[in-house]
């Protein structure tokens, strides 16, 4: 386990180290893992070099927009795939599970043109929409709501509510930890996204940060300021770690319900 822990903290570490180095000390030999004196001028040079508030912006409101409708749509139909009868159900259920296996990548030319029919190139329709539903989520939710006893759900139909009554007043407050955890997941997958953004926006006012960071990186390695760009990487994954240290507990408690079987 410790071994485990230092092999992913460690490339953190360098991160962090070497967005507090000056050009000089991220080339000295031996490496230095707690630079002296420390420098915080990189990070000033982030903000001076590259928009990063417009790329920070940009990400926050694509990720947030995007883990919304991920956990809205994906709750509704694995309500619908747990609880409701109508023909096919099964099958359908197996097609959505077969896009898990197709590498997201085989999408993306296909995927260009649909944006480009629509007029959504270079717009934040384009960046949100195609992120707004996932198999992966139809699945989880769909196990979580299979394991809820069905009286609650019977005593609310006794009362007088409908399908979408049940499926807010009851389904939904019941299934806080597995929404949590799809909305974290859903989160750093937006948050992170680069393949998409970059074929899909072409003006640096759209850009996000995974994009925006990859520009300051030069082919050349003596050219690239590894201290600037080692900055730009801390400051992005910040709001990542406090989301997760936020909603921690209800993210394990969600992927964890139903391993026990009683």
């Amino acid at each position: 386990m410790g071994c485990g822990a230092l092999a992913t903290i460690g490339p953190f570490w360098v991160m962090v180290s070497t967005s507090l180095m000056t050009k000089a000390q991220v080339f000295q030999f031996p490496p230095a893992l707690i630079p002296m004196p420390l420098t915080w001028h990189n990070y000033g040079q982030v903000f001076a070099q590259v928009p990063f508030l417009t790329y920070f912006l940009n990400s926050l409101l694509v990720a947030t927009l995007t883990t919304a409708g991920q956990v809205l749509f994906c709750a509704m139909a694995a309500y619908a795939f747990s609880r409701l009868h109508f023909p096919f159900k099964n099958g359908l259920f197996f097609m959505v599970l077969i896009t898990m296996m197709i590498p997201p990548q085989v999408n993306i030319v296909p995927l260009f043109f649909v944006m480009k029919s629509f007029g959504w190139i270079d717009t934040y329709a384009g960046l949100i929409v195609p992120g707004l539903f996932g198999a992966f989520g139809v699945f989880l939710l769909r196990q979580w709501f299979n394991g809820l006893p069905l009286e609650l759900e019977e005593a609310a139909r006794l009362d007088g509510c409908n399908p979408w009554q049940v499926f807010v007043t009851v389904a939904l407050p019941l299934a806080r930890p597995a929404l949590a955890a799809l909305g974290i997941l859903a989160f750093i997958g937006s948050w992170n996204s680069f393949m998409w953004p970059l074929i899909v926006v072409q003006s640096e006012g759209l850009s996000t940060l995974p994009v925006g960071i990859a520009a300051l990186q030069s082919s050349y390695r003596d050219v690239t300021d590894w201290g600037v760009l080692m900055a730009a990487s801390t400051l992005s994954v910040l709001p990542v770690i406090m989301l997760f240290l936020v909603g921690q507990k209800q993210f394990v408690e969600g992927l964890l319900q139903g391993s026990v079987k009683e």
